[in-house]
């Protein structure tokens, strides 16, 4: 049920040899993704029960970092699921190359909740990884 948000393999900074040169968590000058704060309990029976108090609220467009590279481009990451974001992942402000060297474990983003209730169809709403290189597979013969 938790979501942890990482970049596709597909993503533009993993496919061209790109350095990462920041990171930004600030959003905008009132918004910024490292005051997100969660406390409460976690209870644990069959499943866990969150009693979360402070966790900010993102829709499925919600920016939640901008990544700079070294040629000027910038990147905005989205949320691309509603929920409760849990935690953004600050050892990548320190060490940026662990989006890249390790992007589906160290090198996450962000992790994020969705409502109990949502998960059931955000889960049925995913590609396969099959259905995904499809897609990709798509995008690349149009663009030639």
């Amino acid at each position: 049920r938790i979501c942890v948000i990482t970049l596709a393999e597909a993503h533009p900074l993993l496919q061209s040899g790109k350095t990462i040169e920041n990171i930004n968590y600030q959003i905008s000058a009132n918004c910024s993704r490292l005051q997100n704060k969660v406390s409460g309990k976690s209870k644990r029976t069959c499943l866990f029960v969150f009693q979360m108090q402070g966790a900010q609220f993102l829709t499925e467009l919600a920016p939640l970092c901008r990544i700079s590279s070294s040629d000027g481009e910038e990147y905005t990451i989205y949320s691309c699921i509603r929920g409760r974001l849990i935690e953004v992942n600050e050892n990548i402000l320190s060490n940026p190359a662990l989006l890249q060297e390790k992007p589906s474990t160290e090198g996450y983003i962000a992790v994020v909740l969705p409502k109990f209730e949502e998960s059931k169809s955000i889960t049925q709403g995913l590609l396969t990884q099959k259905e995904y290189e499809e897609v990709l597979m798509k995008r690349r013969s149009s663009a030639s």
